[in-house]
């Protein structure tokens, strides 16, 4: 599939609620370690259950998310997926299929560390960040 590039991965990962406390020199610093991903339609790009590995931030293109055999939504451009993996590198909380043509920005865990390790406060704000929307998440737990 031919690539067409719409979006610098600066300016698309600058939109990532998850890198918003982050100083454009640090955000600079994750960016660098995107790649452009492109796959088909029906493409399965994460599968349940399987170990973690990639984030993606999508440039164009739509996808299913898809738990326990539901489709829990469905992410667009601008959306992002596979967080908890490249954070932790646990197994995949659900499968996100291609909708259509779709293009990425890509970061591997496997280059995402080194720069947790060595940029301490990277890691701290998206610590931060990460106890937050878990937070989030327990309240609307707890109403239901």
């Amino acid at each position: 599939m031919a690539r067409k590039k719409v979006v610098p991965p600066l300016d698309l990962m600058a939109k990532v609620d998850l890198f918003d406390e982050l100083t454009t020199p640090e955000l600079s610093k994750v960016a660098a370690l995107a790649k452009p991903l492109a796959y088909d339609t029906d493409e399965t790009i994460t599968e349940e259950g399987t170990p973690g590995g990639r984030f993606h931030v999508i440039e164009s293109g739509s996808v299913k998310v898809v738990a326990n055999g539901r489709t829990r939504a469905t992410l667009g451009p601008g959306d992002y997926f596979g967080e908890l993996s490249l954070i932790d590198g646990e197994a995949r909380s659900a499968s996100v299929i291609a909708l259509e043509p779709l293009s990425t920005w890509s970061i591997a865990e496997w280059n995402f560390r080194p720069v947790l390790k060595a940029q301490g406060m990277i890691t701290y704000k998206l610590l931060v960040k990460v106890c937050k929307r878990l937070r989030a998440a327990q309240k609307t737990a707890y109403l239901d």
